[in-house]
């Protein structure tokens, strides 16, 4: 059985920024499986290529290199891009540096990729009928650790404005991802043996014995998608992580 068979978004069109890795690209993989067409956005010409080629197809993804942090590159992408009946905003840049510590830049940076892209993506997107925006924060927002500040506050505010955005753009739907620790490439500027610490720590902690995947969060997404009486809402898929 196929991870996502029952799944259908056939002759559906799905844009996912941050597509071109990790969570994003899993979106991007379950959608096509599931029957749709799909645009991958990412700032990296060359990341977004190679991302094409580990989808493995070659008919239904088109890529658009842009950085919707700025706001004249996010409304080319909608102006450009066919209509959407989803949209998928995955974009990240995490930063992680006790509060004392904080770099102003690399911080705005950090909200800029959540919260400015989202505004951007709720003003531009061009959506068919029965629409949907999806946007992703994390376990940030509701267990926060030392040194994740930045990214605690800009998951927390995400949750509030996408149940404002539900009211004001319905009959569009638009939700909020709250994915846990998932293995992405995100990950990778800790170091290896960093990184693979962190996540023996939490197998030994989540009720389910592991740390995500990008196809469990892919999954959850695409519910989210499909679903047309859920809106506003916050989907943990977290490994239980908020119970510990």
């Amino acid at each position: 059985m196929r991870y996502f068979e029952g799944m259908n978004l056939k002759d559906k069109h799905v844009i996912v920024a941050g597509g071109s890795s990790g969570i994003g690209l899993g979106v991007a993989k379950a959608s096509l499986e599931a029957g749709a067409s799909v645009t991958l956005v990412g700032r990296s010409p060359q990341k977004l290529a190679a991302a094409t080629a580990q989808l493995g197809v070659t008919h239904g993804v088109r890529t658009f290199a842009a950085d919707l942090t700025e706001e004249e590159q996010a409304r080319r992408l909608f102006e450009e891009c066919p209509p959407a009946h989803h949209v998928v905003v995955t974009t990240v840049e995490a930063y992680y540096e006790p509060v004392r510590q904080l770099e102003l830049a690399r911080a705005r940076r950090t909200l800029d990729s959540k919260l400015l892209v989202a505004l951007h993506v709720a003003k531009y997107a061009r959506l068919e009928s029965q629409g949907s925006l999806l946007f992703t924060g994390g376990i940030a927002a509701v267990r926060p650790g030392p040194g994740g500040s930045v990214v605690a506050a800009a998951n927390g505010a995400l949750v509030s404005l996408v149940r404002a955005l539900a009211l004001e753009l319905a009959p569009v739907r638009v939700n909020l991802l709250s994915p846990g620790w998932v293995d992405t490439p995100v990950w990778d500027s800790f170091g290896e043996g960093v990184k693979q610490q962190r996540f023996e720590q939490h197998v030994r902690r989540l009720p389910v014995g592991r740390v995500g995947i990008p196809a469990d969060i892919a999954h959850a997404a695409l519910f989210l998608m499909g679903n047309g009486f859920t809106t506003g809402e916050v989907l943990h898929v977290d490994g239980g992580h908020r119970l510990v």
